[in-house]
């Protein structure tokens, strides 16, 4: 259930805060209407992200008009970032949510073959599910290999390769179509940008996109493709942000750093890649090449992820937040928050007012 709470009858927008660093949302369910992305913007929202991972942009034409709408009552001249598809690993469609649990095996397939079944010989029978898989990781998947599914919230490891690919599940949960898949320990090479990626880029003009997030950024040859995409499209008034959330991008980052305009530190994927108790120390190192080099720094994930479903924020989440401001954060981000949670407007004005007294405690300790 969605909940907008405080005030919400405001005619126009009477005073924004004037934070110095960007606030963003993410677009989704939660927030597909202009009232509520107006209260977000009444919060302090200045700007939002919208995935495109399983959607174009002429999907969400309706959702971007409802965007639009709110910013122009608010008074607000927005943000629209788009986030790619980019060489990011993602699980298959599946016909419904898929239960793994754990201790079960389930079978690996070829996402874009077709799907395992009896009359095909797969003996789907004999396993606990099935999950369809890209092709590109397939020589990948040998024995002892372990595979993290969405963000993190799934466990598999690769149990057998030869008939058939199979996996235990270490870490069970609900498997749904399309998420992201990591293999730790590989280095797998798809391409920087997808067919559809390079429609969305097409369009973006057309739609009022100011920025375009390029996830998985591995080295300065991904973001040339993307600033060449760009250019072929008229676009080139588009900022660049790249997603830092592999080893490939953390290793490079010094040699990144003239290719884009903005470096955003993806924790999601990022805390993948390592022990998650090593991310605060990679996320500090990375801020502080960043910033060094004079370009603008993000920060996203997680930030408020219990106000999904709560109304208040932990207080490590407002710690976080804080803290992401003295790492010098020019801008920060919520995802799952604002786009499938029940608060979004609580979300923003936690998010902008905590980043205000970062930012305010930050100046004063400078004197």
């Amino acid at each position: 259930m969605l909940h907008l709470t405080g005030d919400t009858g405001l005619p126009r927008l009477k005073k924004r805060s004037m934070n110095m660093i960007r606030i963003y949302g993410t677009l989704g369910p939660s927030c597909s209407n202009a009232e509520v992305l107006y209260r977000m913007f009444a919060e302090g929202m200045t700007g939002v992200r919208l995935n495109l991972s399983h959607v174009t942009l002429k999907d969400a034409a309706a959702q971007i008009e409802e965007l639009h709408k709110a910013a122009d009552r608010a008074g607000v001249k927005t943000d629209l970032l788009i986030d790619m598809q980019g060489p990011e690993l993602r699980t298959g469609v599946l016909s419904e949510p898929e239960e793994l649990t754990e201790g079960s095996e389930v079978l690996l397939y070829d996402k874009d073959g077709k799907a395992p079944n009896a009359s095909s010989g797969a003996s789907e029978a004999s396993f606990a599910g099935a999950v369809p898989v890209p092709a590109i990781v397939l020589p990948y998947l040998v024995p002892g290999q372990q595979i993290l599914i969405d963000d993190g919230k799934l466990l598999l490891e690769v149990t057998g390769s030869e008939a058939q690919t199979s996996a235990n599940v270490l870490r069970g949960g609900t498997l749904r179509s399309r998420k992201s898949m990591a293999l730790p320990g590989t280095e797998i090479q798809p391409p920087t940008l997808t067919e559809t990626d390079l429609i969305n880029i097409r369009d973006a003009s057309a739609f009022g996109v100011t920025g375009l997030m390029q996830p998985f950024v591995r080295n300065a040859e991904d973001l040339k493709a993307v600033r060449k995409a760009l250019k072929e499209a008229d676009a080139e008034h588009i900022r660049l942000l790249a997603k830092i959330e592999n080893h490939q991008g953390t290793n490079h980052i010094r040699e990144l750093l003239p290719h884009a305009d903005e470096f955003v530190i993806a924790r999601g994927d990022l805390g993948n890649s390592m022990p998650l108790w090593e991310l605060p120390a990679v996320q500090k190192t990375l801020a502080r090449e960043i910033k060094t080099a004079g370009k603008d720094l993000m920060i996203v994930t997680q930030m408020l992820a219990s106000m999904e479903h709560a109304a208040v924020p932990t207080r490590a989440e407002v710690c976080d937040i804080f803290n992401a401001v003295l790492d010098g954060a020019d801008s920060i981000m919520v995802t799952g928050e604002t786009a499938v949670g029940e608060y979004p407007a609580d979300v923003i004005r936690y998010l902008a007012k905590t980043a205000a007294e970062g930012e305010r405690w930050r100046n004063s300790s400078k004197g």
